[in-house]
């Protein structure tokens, strides 16, 4: 009887597709009443460079802290609807390998537009870094 009476809520749990809060016409979709809703922010984190291997930590207050060890070029995305974040990037050549002019870049790029950048072109395995405050 126990399994009858699950498998009959579980099957009514599954069919509603839609929730409604207070509409008033069950085929519109809820109001957002005039206030207009701002699409969300794609923010990219990117290091470049011909480095053989990066150590890149990034951050924002989405993920927090995050660290990898890779080769280039390295890419991550985010969304955010947030209005503002501080956001931050640091990359470190751990090897050049055999090329006679290094250079690394990080970049961080919000909707497709250079948001920060810092550039290196040294062996000393320098940390090269890039940061700031920005708001929509």
């Amino acid at each position: 009887m126990r399994l009858i009476l699950t498998i009959v809520l579980a099957l009514g749990l599954s069919a509603c597709d839609k929730i409604y809060i207070n509409p008033t016409n069950p085929s519109d979709p809820p109001s957002d009443n005039g206030r207009g809703s701002s699409p969300a922010s794609q923010i990219q984190f990117r290091v470049n460079g011909n480095a053989t291997s990066v150590r890149i930590r990034y951050s924002n207050p989405l993920d927090g802290l995050t660290q990898v060890i890779t080769t280039l070029p390295y890419i991550t995305t985010l969304s955010t609807n947030d209005s503002s974040m501080f956001l931050s990037i640091e990359a470190t050549p751990l090897s050049y390998g055999t090329t006679t002019f290094p250079f690394l870049s990080a970049q961080i790029f919000v909707n497709g537009i250079l948001f920060r950048e810092a550039t290196s072109s040294d062996f000393t395995g320098t940390t090269i870094s890039a940061s700031g405050n920005w708001r929509k």
